[in-house]
């Protein structure tokens, strides 16, 4: 990415820029050899995908755990490819973006699974809205990505910008982890399927993987494509959240696309291992809400320090340090809060049976 204009433009004046702030640093790591590679990749891992999902099934936790660790251990073997081809910094803004990312797809998978069960998707059918929900959002992502690239590289406001979007998101999750309403999706008011179900007539039960069927002469559509509107839905929104987010680790397009690319890819496998953990991580709200916040203010930072030399910016390692800290922290508070409550209820269902017995 071109030098932005906020950015000192003699050589040993931007190289410590982007030493301590990551968006002030210069060209993109990859060419268009690695580009091509990439997406190549990117592309491969979908398709193999799409055809383990073909049969619809029941995933078993071996399974879904196999997969898990494959995709996880995929992007952190890149990313020591990446550290050891370009250096330190990079491997850490790298590092660092695909911490936050999976983080938020983490946040993803609450609404996936609140949106499966408001269409009471056949456990067979699921993996395979998941895989849908993962190809859009790495289409939307990618759309995001490339034009904040373009105003990154032409106006240094949009640091400010994306700075405040991401400010407001963090006291929104805020709010609604105060509220207890973090995750709510009222998937029979969503406009898009209020929408569909007017313009065509909806099946009472799904057709195994068909969007469409035919019913008295009319094309009709199947519950499977009301749920997949919907998750195409919530893509639009957290893409909106989570290409801000990275942008405040590295202004390298190639290092968000790939962080985003990473993050995405195993969810769909990553769904079936988590979906008895994910109701205990409670507080999981608390600790998006600080880590969109902190990079909003860094973000925020980052563009006084053009207008005002003076301002401090946030490195990196600092930067991995309060994300690290955060979710570990709310990770913790949510297993105790989640042992008490059990805890609680199991007392409580105790007193109630000796009150019976008696």
């Amino acid at each position: 990415m071109p030098a932005l204009p906020l950015v000192a433009t003699h050589p040993l004046a931007a190289a410590d820029a982007a030493a301590t702030d990551p968006a002030a640093s210069g060209p993109s790591v990859a060419g268009p050899l690695l580009w091509g590679l990439t997406l190549a990749a990117v592309l491969a891992l979908v398709l193999l995908d799409f055809l383990l999902t073909r049969r619809p099934h029941r995933v078993s936790m071996r399974e879904a755990a196999g997969w898990s660790a494959f995709y996880i251990a995929l992007p952190l073997a890149f990313g020591a490819w990446i550290w050891s081809r370009f250096g330190s910094q990079t491997g850490l803004e790298y590092y660092t973006g695909y911490l936050v990312e999976k983080s938020l797809s983490v946040d993803n998978l609450f609404v996936f699974m609140l949106v499966l069960a408001g269409f009471a998707v056949p456990r067979e059918l699921q993996q395979r809205v998941l895989l849908i929900g993962v190809v859009g959002a790495l289409v939307l992502r990618g759309v995001f990505i490339a034009l904040g690239a373009q105003m990154l590289a032409h106006f240094d406001w949009t640091f400010l910008l994306f700075g405040l979007v991401l400010l407001a998101t963090g006291v929104k999750l805020l709010r609604d982890a105060l509220r207890g309403s973090g995750h709510g999706v009222d998937t029979a008011n969503l406009r898009s399927v209020r929408l569909l179900r007017r313009l065509l007539p909806v099946t009472d039960s799904y057709e195994g993987p068909r969007m469409t069927v035919r019913r008295g002469g009319r094309r009709a559509l199947t519950p499977l494509a009301l749920v997949t509107v919907a998750i195409l839905g919530t893509d639009i929104v957290f893409a909106i959240d989570s290409v801000p987010a990275v942008y405040g680790i590295t202004g390298d397009p190639y290092l968000v696309f790939a962080t985003n690319a990473f993050a995405l890819l195993g969810l769909r496998a990553l769904y079936f291992v988590l979906e008895g953990a994910l109701s205990k991580l409670v507080h999981l709200g608390y600790g998006l809400a600080a880590i969109l916040g902190f990079i909003g203010v860094k973000l925020v930072l980052h563009w006084a320090h053009g207008t005002w030399p003076a301002v401090p910016t946030v490195p990196t390692l600092a930067s991995l340090g309060v994300i690290v800290g955060v979710l570990a922290l709310v990770t913790v508070t949510s297993l105790v809060a989640s042992r008490r409550a059990a805890t609680a209820g199991e007392a409580g269902q105790a007193v109630r049976e000796r009150q019976l017995q008696r």
